[in-house]
């Protein structure tokens, strides 16, 4: 008898975890999802995510669990002196921290991340630091590869008329975002 593993998911929006969501509920696991995102910028964007995520969960019957922290302050703080490494040095480790910190304090045999579905991320640095908290807090990092179904959840988020974002969620990716709009437009000005 295979006794199910209770699995706490680290969830950056609705969008991400369409297919992160289906995947695992195809493997008869049932994830519940866990909202901790303090490094997504402005808050009118934090909001429309998080607000998202809440419905999605409730429309898919999945349990889901909010940490609300709105951290623009102390983000800039630890991201400041290295923004280029931010993701890694900061923004992994203290999302995914948390979400262990809580998956081991409240019983769950083990975590994974919708940060895994996308191919924006740096996944194998993301991935090292979910072993290294794993090893850490003494729980099992639950790890997939969802990227092979990332464009399948977008278009199904987006039949489902979900809030699809443009940027990675800092206020660091939205300027990444314009940086080769920028360049092209300051390309055609210049003489």
């Amino acid at each position: 008898m295979c006794v199910m593993k209770k699995v706490l998911m680290h969830t950056c929006c609705a969008p991400c975890s369409v297919y992160c969501i289906k995947s695992l509920r195809a493997e008869g696991i049932e994830p519940t999802v866990f909202w901790y995102n303090p490094n997504i910028h402005p808050y009118t964007e934090y909001k429309s995510r998080r607000d998202c995520l809440k419905e999605y969960a409730a429309k898919v019957g999945v349990k889901a669990i909010f940490e609300d922290e709105y951290g623009l302050m102390k983000f800039c703080e630890n991201v400041s002196s290295d923004i280029a490494n931010r993701c890694v040095n900061y923004c992994y480790p203290t999302r995914i921290g948390e979400t262990v910190r809580y998956a081991k304090e409240h019983g769950f045999d083990a975590f994974t991340t919708t940060l895994l579905v996308s191919p924006y991320q740096k996944h194998e640095e993301l991935k090292k630091v979910c072993e290294k908290l794993a090893e850490e807090f003494g729980i099992e990092f639950l790890y997939r590869d969802f990227r092979p179904g990332f464009y399948d959840g977008q278009a199904e988020a987006r039949e489902a008329g979900l809030y699809m974002q443009k940027y990675c969620g800092c206020i660091f990716s939205e300027a990444d975002r314009y940086s080769k709009q920028i360049e092209r437009e300051r390309g055609t000005f210049e003489i």
